[in-house]
């Protein structure tokens, strides 16, 4: 059993679907969560028959640059309980001992409106109280770290997040891979942040110990995938890791580079 987490930034582009189902057959999937869909039912029907999911559930995008997807094996046993333009939220082995919530999600690109999006989180807390996984691209960080290039993120942003997560009783599942998710290129330089995360409360920790998260190295977006292995599966078939020679050309490179290594 595993699960991939992807902002794909669109799937009407038939690179983009090639990359993903690429993954579905690498990965043996269980579950895929895609955001930023930017196309319609008929189009998803396509891309389910391709990587041959039984299952879909998907919220109707609210403009271009957004939309929500999960697809899901048939012999796993996956329940829709709530959705929003933020979320999905879904049960796993409902009203069974080794019942647990899986919630795929997605954040507010208005930093004005992001209150929305952590409320929403807030909420889906008070739902239950089975053990909890979320993962999506939460467009935010918790500490300056996670940032590279640009202009640093104010604290109080930052501070809410962080709020929220405790408040969730989240911890960071952490990561294998490069350590930032997302990139862009901007005139002379590039921003490098850790946008996209899995976190998941101490029950869910207790019930899948051995669990792995994996940023995963694609071309059609500027948003890694997150493959999510909750039994520390065997991860053979991951691509080994290319360092690439542009990097060098952003400041602060080398010193990311060697603080990672150090760690």
């Amino acid at each position: 059993m595993s699960l991939l987490v992807w902002n794909c930034r669109g799937l009407g582009n038939l690179c983009t679907e090639d990359q993903l189902a690429e993954l579905v057959r690498a990965k043996d999937l269980s579950v895929l969560f895609i955001t930023e869909t930017w196309t319609d039912k008929a189009r998803l029907e396509i891309v389910q028959r391709r990587i041959q999911f039984k299952n879909l559930f998907k919220v109707p995008r609210r403009n271009k640059a957004s939309g929500l997807a999960i697809f899901w094996k048939e012999d796993f046993n996956l329940e829709i309980e709530t959705f929003s333009n933020y979320h999905i939220d879904t049960t796993i082995n409902k009203n069974k001992d080794d019942e647990w919530r899986f919630a795929g999600f997605y954040r507010e690109l208005d930093t004005q409106l992001r209150y929305e999006a952590w409320a929403k989180l807030r909420s889906l807390r008070q739902r239950g109280t089975a053990p909890w996984l979320c993962a999506g691209d939460f467009n935010e960080i918790t500490r300056q770290s996670e940032k590279q290039g640009g202009r640093s993120r104010p604290h109080n942003q930052m501070q809410a997040f962080r709020d929220v997560l405790d408040e969730c009783d989240f911890m960071d599942l952490g990561f294998e891979g490069f350590p930032f998710t997302w990139h862009k290129h901007m005139d002379g330089y590039i921003i490098w942040e850790c946008l996209d995360r899995s976190v998941a409360t101490n029950d869910w920790f207790s019930m899948f110990p051995g669990t792995k998260v994996f940023h995963l190295d694609v071309t059609t977006s500027y948003h890694k995938p997150l493959w999510i292995a909750p039994e520390g599966m065997n991860c053979c078939l991951q691509k080994p890791f290319h360092f690439e020679q542009m990097w060098l050309t952003d400041n602060g490179c080398t010193e990311t580079v060697e603080a990672v290594w150090c760690e």
